[in-house]
């Protein structure tokens, strides 16, 4: 079986266990190939901690600015609090459970309960890396992965922006993280790390006698076997386009379907109150992305490079795309458009950061940024459906894109990297159809875990305390009746 170079803190106590297993039958086999423990490079260690602080950025105050300055002025406050809740309320949780249940051993859709209150994460705990023998510690893994599910559920906002009370957000957030995002975390991610493999195959090489080979052998297939689903497909996702793009996305629209349209959409002109601050927003998003992509490498190396030159120019081939065809279609090319483009090309390229080429990224880049601006004008206009700030439009579709895009863009003879193997300790043979269909098969999986779950979420939201406020408050705006503020003062 290939393993993909995905990454999982620690090593799985099943594999523990069956290595163990293989070490009675042929102690002298199993000491020899012992690995040196893994050691904690201190550059490592600061740049996934920067990383981490990027990452915050990205959603405060990135995310805030940027769908704050997008909606109406009478709802600035109200879009703006609700990001910095989600924020707020999923760390707290990723300390108390959130952790546990993603990266623990489980079931192939959930991990476990060992980790509660990161029980047993202490200063001394290693966190795997993506090399064999590199690790860094536990609790930098812990923060950095905080920051991805804080800013998943927040993306979710904008797709229903205006018309959503606080008191639903306040429910939701929490159910939604609880019962999708960290499923989905588990089922992409998770597995037993690059050294638990890398240990248990030359256990395996080491054998001699035919009882030491079959439990060695059984200790390999133990640990492969212990992953999330999704990954047992043999899809790769490097930074979140299936956990966070098209998991959000699609919880957007099914949020925007059953709240229903914004009072007036449709009828009254609904522009962004502040197009500066929206593009201020886009730049922090930018910038916030380096830590992102390149952070999901989880070590400063020659990869890590290269997922930052692909997070410089997919956006930026993205954001031409869009210009291109918004000038072609309507006239003019606009600074939303732009910026819209450049968070398109964002989305697209985090699965494929530290699996395509510069050369590939572009072309992902480019194409997203066209393929999104048809979904958010014509696709969007035919359906009639009001995705306030177009997260099922960038967010889910810029993600499937990507996430598809990914299988064919890491192919060797496009200039990709190809996929690891660690029990071979080489490159897999790379074949496109069947990684194509393992990625279709990833993002399959995620729509209908999002799509359903997130519906049964805001029906069940919605019986507790409603969705939406009344159509006089709604006129009023949010900042008032939610929050007793105002952004702005005449």
């Amino acid at each position: 079986m290939t393993m993909k170079n995905w990454i999982r803190a620690g090593l799985p106590a099943l594999a523990v266990t069956a290595l163990a297993s293989a070490a009675a039958f042929a102690q002298d086999a199993a000491v020899a190939a012992a690995p040196a423990a893994p050691a904690i490079n201190k550059a490592d260690t600061t740049w996934m901690l920067l990383s981490t602080i990027l990452v915050l950025m990205m959603a405060v105050p990135g995310l805030a600015l940027f769908y704050g300055g997008l909606v109406r002025a009478k709802n600035f406050l109200s879009v703006i609090a609700q990001v910095f809740y989600s924020v707020c309320i999923v760390t707290i949780i990723w300390f108390v459970y959130g952790y546990s249940l993603a990266f623990t051993g489980g079931s192939s859709f959930i991990g476990g309960f060992s980790k509660l209150f990161l029980n047993g994460v202490t200063l001394e705990s290693l966190g795997a890396t993506f090399s064999v023998g590199v690790a860094i510690p536990e609790l930098v893994f812990v923060v950095f992965q905080l920051t991805f599910a804080a800013i998943t559920p927040a993306l979710i906002i904008g797709a229903f922006a205006e018309r959503i009370k606080f008191s639903a957000i306040v429910l939701f957030i929490p159910l939604w993280v609880t019962f999708i995002y960290f499923p989905m975390a588990h089922m992409v991610w998770y597995w037993a790390g690059p050294d638990a493999v890398d240990a248990a195959a030359k256990a395996l090489a080491a054998a001699t006698d035919p009882a030491a080979k079959e439990a060695a052998q059984a200790a390999l297939d133990a640990i492969l076997a212990d992953t999330g689903l999704i990954f047992s497909f043999g899809a790769i996702d490097f930074a979140g386009g299936t956990v966070v793009h098209i998991n959000a996305g699609i919880a957007g629209l099914v949020g925007a379907l059953i709240i229903g349209k914004r009072t007036g959409y449709g009828k009254e002109l609904m522009p962004p109150h502040s197009l500066p601050f929206a593009l201020v927003g886009t730049a922090l998003l930018w910038v916030g992305w380096f830590g992102f992509n390149a952070g999901s490498n989880l070590e400063a190396a020659p990869l890590t490079v290269l997922a930052v030159l692909n997070t410089f120019v997919a956006p930026a081939a993205a954001a031409l795309g869009w210009a291109l065809v918004e000038w072609l279609a309507k006239g003019k090319p606009s600074l939303l458009g732009l910026a819209s483009g450049v968070v398109a090309g964002l989305v697209a390229v985090t699965p494929a950061a530290g699996f395509a080429g510069p050369g590939g990224s572009i072309v992902l880049g480019f194409v997203t940024g066209i393929v999104c601006f048809f979904f958010c004008t014509t696709v969007k206009n035919a359906f009639g459906y009001d995705d306030s700030l177009d997260v099922f439009g960038v967010h889910g579709v810029g993600g499937i894109v990507g996430a598809i895009g990914t299988g064919i863009l890491v192919s060797p003879s496009l200039g990709g990297t190809g996929i690891y193997d660690y029990v071979a300790g080489a490159v897999a043979p790379y074949d496109m159809a069947t990684q194509v269909m393992a990625q279709i098969k990833g993002v399959l999986v995620t729509v209908v875990w999002s799509g359903v779950g997130s519906a049964i979420l805001f029906w069940i939201v919605n019986i507790i305390v409603g969705l939406r406020p009344s159509v006089e408050k709604e006129r009023e705006g949010l900042d008032i009746v939610d929050h007793g503020e105002r952004a702005y003062h005449s």
